[in-house]
């Protein structure tokens, strides 16, 4: 997949444009603009690409495939800062992904928990994971149904090398303002439920939603974390 290619000076521009983008979102919603952190979704780019962007205001990198993510570790492509797991993960790429990720956002089944706990337990760590939710039962998306969540964190309570560090969730891509920002709103009440019912093992501070076309809204409706590429590294061709 061919890059589009961006001077440093690109870069730090379209990073500066984001992030003050984000901050008046937060101020619009009588939050501190520290409390959203920005993480930079690099999939398809190569490390060259993501070294020269994490010379600028990016806090966290966020990576779709286990391939890519071990080749920029390995590279030093993220210049220290943490690497996020914000794609779809099979039970059976775990062990390239727990411990390498500072956080997997995508958890949305018991299986998959379980198989992360025991790769965990086998490194002596303990995993943070956000649990994704389908709050409109998208085929095409994983994630669990609302409903479905506190048997899911009642299980997530028993598995000593997992930490649930709160939630995620992909709105539809057909959503209009109004209906992503209801969408973002029922995410937020559901954390807010989860926040209420004390949880062992579980710190629900983190709610990761928003991405390149939604970020200010998703900042509005309560986000702690955006997902934001293509507005930063441009369209893949």
């Amino acid at each position: 997949m061919s890059e589009v290619y961006f001077t440093n000076q690109e870069l730090k521009d379209r990073i500066a444009a984001v992030r003050e983008k984000m901050a008046n979102a937060a101020l619009r919603a009588g939050r501190k603009p520290e409390e959203v952190l920005l993480c930079a979704a690099c999939k398809a780019q190569s490390s060259e690409i993501i070294r020269q962007s994490a010379a600028f205001d990016i806090d966290v990198f966020g990576e779709n495939r286990m391939q890519e993510m071990a080749l920029h570790l390995q590279e030093n492509a993220f210049l220290g800062k943490p690497c996020h797991f914000i794609g779809r993960l099979q039970t059976n790429k775990v062990k390239n992904v727990v411990g390498q990720a500072e956080l997997i956002h995508s958890v949305g089944s018991g299986r998959l928990l379980s198989a992360i706990s025991k790769e965990a337990e086998k490194q002596g760590i303990i995993q943070d994971v956000l649990i994704q939710i389908n709050l409109v039962g998208e085929e095409s998306k994983a994630g669990i149904a609302p409903e479905e969540l506190d048997s899911l964190m009642e299980y997530a309570c028993e598995q000593k090398t997992v930490r649930v560090s709160g939630l995620m969730a992909i709105p539809p891509a057909s959503m209009g303002e109004q209906e992503t920002r209801g969408y973002f709103a029922s995410l937020r009440n559901l954390m807010e439920q989860l926040k209420s019912r004390s949880y062992p093992n579980c710190n629900p501070d983190i709610l990761s939603m928003g991405m390149s076309d939604s970020y200010e809204w998703a900042i509005e409706e309560g986000a702690t974390i955006v997902r934001v590429g293509r507005v930063i590294y441009g369209e893949r061709l």
